[in-house]
């Protein structure tokens, strides 16, 4: 996450002051934290890996999502749909699990030690996160840099920026000091969108929580919904890891590091006309 500086205007190439230090201690307790969280995650879903909707769920319920292995085959089930996954998710070197110890937090089976790391990192993601919003919003940080404006957001705007990164043509000299509008999209989606969904919907799984605030199951339509949306939030989450990782090798790995250890950032060149 950057946060430009504009005191003035550098020229192409030249190194400025992008990253403030609160926004890269928060972007790496928070890779720790997700990693963690999505890696325990996993082995908390292999106690029972079928995803419903509503209040109840168990083994005679339908699910409309299931990882598991029959007749010696792993498959996934979505819906209606099924898919053979043998070696890769339900039946991995001939062991029935729906995600394989690569995977997961511990790497052997165990409920109880999952939920440790799970619970532990929790607190990791919530408290600096609380931290950072209150940081964004009193520096302006999250109206300045982050809050995509109107033009922006124009439909003709919108698809030029998406046809730029299908043709890995990235800002460069004065327009890279700021976020594109899909990455301030993507950001605000996370932090403001993705993360607090997993931290309600993980309260919501809590039957003491439940018993304090019984909103929660009506603001999710039941705990196995809630564990639903979850796993999807997970999901996405992952989804853009990846996708983050992908534009930090294709924009300059050795710049993009340095800009999110250090705060430096060296303007890419303006391309020739």
């Amino acid at each position: 996450m950057s946060s430009a500086s504009t005191d003035h205007a550098p020229a192409s190439g030249e190194l400025i002051y992008r990253q403030r230090r609160p926004v890269r201690i928060w972007h790496w307790i928070n890779a720790l934290a997700m990693i963690v969280m999505l890696m325990s995650g996993l082995m908390i879903f292999n106690a029972h890996p079928q995803l419903y909707w509503g209040q109840y769920g168990a083994n005679h319920e339908v699910p409309w999502l299931e990882i598991g292995a029959a007749n010696n085959n792993g498959f996934l089930r979505l819906g209606p749909v099924t898919l053979p996954t043998t070696g890769l998710l339900g039946l991995v070197h001939g062991q029935a699990r729906a995600f394989p110890p690569l995977v997961t937090i511990p790497s052997s089976y165990d409920l109880a030690g999952a939920r440790q790391w799970h619970f532990f990192f929790a607190w990791l993601l919530v408290v600096p996160g609380l931290l950072f919003w209150l940081w964004s919003f009193a520096t302006r940080h999250a109206q300045r840099d982050l809050a995509p404006t109107p033009d922006e957001l124009r439909p003709r705007n919108l698809w030029q920026d998406i046809k730029n990164h299908a043709l890995l043509r990235f800002h460069t000299g004065e327009a890279a000091r700021r976020y594109n509008v899909l990455q301030k999209l993507s950001y605000v989606g996370v932090i403001f969108g993705l993360i607090p969904a997993m931290v309600l919907t993980g309260l919501t799984m809590s039957p003491g929580i439940d018993a304090a605030w019984p909103w929660l199951l009506d603001l999710f339509g039941g705990r196995q919904s809630a564990r639903s949306i979850h796993f999807i939030c997970a999901a996405l989450l992952f989804g853009f890891i990846l996708v983050h990782l992908l534009m930090v090798v294709l924009a300059g790995p050795l710049n993009e590091l340095r800009s999110i250890v250090t705060g430096w950032y060296r303007l890419p060149e303006e391309r020739a006309k």
